[in-house]
């Protein structure tokens, strides 16, 4: 009888040691990536509670370098209307960003050629996989005593693959 109460007692305290170890380890990984196409939403201007009048609205997005070793290579932004139209290709070149570095790209407040909801897409690269960027819109305004401002976060929309160097073909 004291073998079977010893022998329970170890397995509650074992499987109970067990779960707090478990619970002590947090087997999350933070995303890394080669590479994504990330589409971001923008409000060139929202619509004020009295007959729909436009209350126009700065953007700025900004593309984040999380990585803390690794560059991350900018290769498009493109700003796109309401209608998915392609405005504007922000980069003639790709553009290094680097460990912990930010890039910004501005959509003026007066700037009406992307409609009421614009949009970014971005696509970015690394040689090696690296953590995700953020890649996120900021909008504000101001008219009068009155002020608004709120983010709207990329979605990713594909992830690329990484890019096969000539010796591997």
């Amino acid at each position: 009888m004291k073998l079977r109460i010893v022998l329970c007692l170890f397995v509650v305290f074992s499987i109970s040691a067990f779960a707090q170890a478990a619970t002590d380890i947090d087997i999350r990984q933070p995303a890394r990536s080669y590479g994504q196409l990330i589409h971001v939403s923008a409000y060139s201007f929202v619509y004020s509670y009295e007959k729909g009048r436009q209350f126009n609205l700065a953007v700025t997005l900004s593309i984040r370098n999380t990585d803390l070793e690794r560059s991350i290579t900018v290769e498009s932004v493109e700003y796109r209307d309401i209608n998915g139209a392609k405005i504007k290709e922000y980069l003639a070149e790709p553009a290094t960003v680097a460990p912990g570095a930010c890039i910004q790209f501005l959509i003026n407040e007066s700037d009406p050629a992307g409609g009421a909801g614009p949009s970014f897409r971005v696509r970015w690269r690394s040689q090696q996989a690296v953590f995700q960027p953020v890649v996120e819109t900021v909008m504000i305004g101001t008219k009068s005593q009155q002020g608004i401002s709120f983010m709207c976060p990329g979605r990713v929309l594909q992830e690329l693959l990484p890019e096969s160097s000539p010796q591997q073909h």
